[in-house]
């Protein structure tokens, strides 16, 4: 049995929660959403799938995607939910032997964003959050560290996660990437009446820190798009839209917006990869529904 997951905080605080509940023999198999969509993962029988789009050669499926809802019967558990691992806490409640329910609390929070101002601009102040920001997908490189951090969540609190040597060593160096961060928003970043467009094609390698940072950098703006390189021959592109956290006016649900251009996932935030020819066309429009700031719930 092997867990399926994507390396965000939540998909690692999912596969503490798994490796607790289950049986599982294998490695965590570390992947993207968007690989997910296109068929291109190698899903087999036992599986477990968590904060992923449902494949049916899995054995189990576990989701909280406004737009991965399915209509078919699987085994498993979706709902609509601040975080995947509460969808699976709530599943396994009674299996595991601590308590998680503080651990729960914060992954909740962080992956739906309901952070403070003084959270944002100075996450070294709150622990949780920034480990959070040591986990970020696009450095494959780093399974071991993602594994690593599977491994203490399981036995360890979180204050005794953060003395461990190689997770300060990570929180160190999201400090100071996200003061570097900070700097090249400012450099890239234009604003379009109520949206904030940060566009990181010029760099072969995006620059990469903490995702809420533009909303306290131009308070002005309901929503943020973020532009990107998904690979390094520059031929796919990625687009990432979120709601602002301190300015919640836009009406627009980006998860559903996005799933035209081939993408998906929550209300007020949602990302897409497309062929980088796309993009005079599909960027255009996606800025053309924002500025309209309509709302597109059925």
């Amino acid at each position: 049995m092997r867990i399926i997951t994507r390396a965000d905080f939540d998909g690692v605080v999912c596969a503490a929660l798994l490796y607790e509940a289950e049986n599982i023999t294998e490695p965590v198999k570390w992947v993207e959403p968007n690989d997910m969509q296109r068929g291109l993962v190698d899903v087999r029988a036992g599986d477990i799938i968590a904060n992923l789009p449902y494949d049916d050669r899995c054995t189990l499926w576990f989701d909280h995607h406004h737009t991965n809802r399915i209509d078919t019967p699987f085994e498993g558990a979706f709902k609509i939910a601040p975080s995947a691992a509460r969808v699976i806490f709530d599943y396994y409640r009674n299996s595991f032997r601590q308590d998680y329910t503080e651990l729960i609390k914060q992954t909740d929070k962080i992956d739906a964003a309901d952070l403070s101002m003084d959270e944002v601009l100075y996450p070294e102040r709150y622990g949780v959050v920034l480990l959070s920001m040591t986990v970020l997908g696009r450095d494959g490189h780093e399974e071991g560290y993602w594994n690593r951090l599977v491994h203490l969540l399981r036995n360890s609190d979180i204050d005794g996660i953060l003395e461990n040597p190689e997770v300060k060593a990570h929180c160190d160096a999201a400090k100071e990437k996200n003061r570097l961060y900070k700097d090249l928003l400012w450099q890239n970043t234009r604003v379009e009446e109520h949206i904030s467009i940060t566009d990181f094609r010029g760099f072969d390698k995006a620059p990469s820190g903490n995702r809420f940072l533009v909303y306290s950098m131009f308070p002005q703006t309901v929503v943020s798009v973020t532009i990107r390189y998904d690979d390094k021959d520059k031929k796919r592109l990625a687009v990432s839209v979120g709601h602002s956290i301190f300015n919640r006016s836009c009406n627009v649900n980006v998860g559903r917006m996005l799933t035209a251009f081939g993408g998906g996932g929550h209300r007020a935030a949602a990302s897409c990869r497309f062929d980088a020819q796309k993009a005079e066309d599909y960027i255009p429009k996606i800025i053309r529904i924002l500025l309209k700031n309509e709302d597109n719930e059925e």
